[in-house]
């Protein structure tokens, strides 16, 4: 059975940071990249950064410069460190999992930044 254990999330001031933390377990098949999504109350889900298996990433424009994601020491684990963090970054966290036949979802876990 596939899970994505998410961990990191909580409340921060403006100007902070916070470390994401996901751990996946039982995927069988071979993972293209692994993820993180955001979606904020009202809006669309929308990609925040990606890790490829070749280690080259991709990060939305809005965190830029702010946003550093990297794999794990463990299989299968991808971390997100977020910097600088503004009140606009509030929203819940899900990670991602691309495989060639879909993709696989966290639970999500909340960041809430404050003003």
């Amino acid at each position: 059975q596939v899970q994505l254990v998410e961990s990191g999330g909580g409340l921060v001031q403006a100007g902070g940071s916070l470390s994401l933390s996901c751990a996946a377990s039982g995927i069988i098949y071979s993972i293209d990249a692994m993820g993180w999504y955001r979606q904020a109350p009202g809006k669309q889900r929308e990609l925040v950064a990606k890790i490829f298996t070749d280690g080259s990433t991709m990060y939305a424009d809005s965190v830029k410069g702010r946003f550093t994601i990297s794999r794990g020491s463990a299989k299968n684990t991808v971390n997100l460190l977020m910097n600088s963090l503004k009140p606009e970054d509030t929203a819940v966290y899900y990670c991602d999992v691309d495989c060639p036949i879909g993709d696989y979802w966290g639970q999500g876990t909340q960041v809430t930044v404050s003003s």
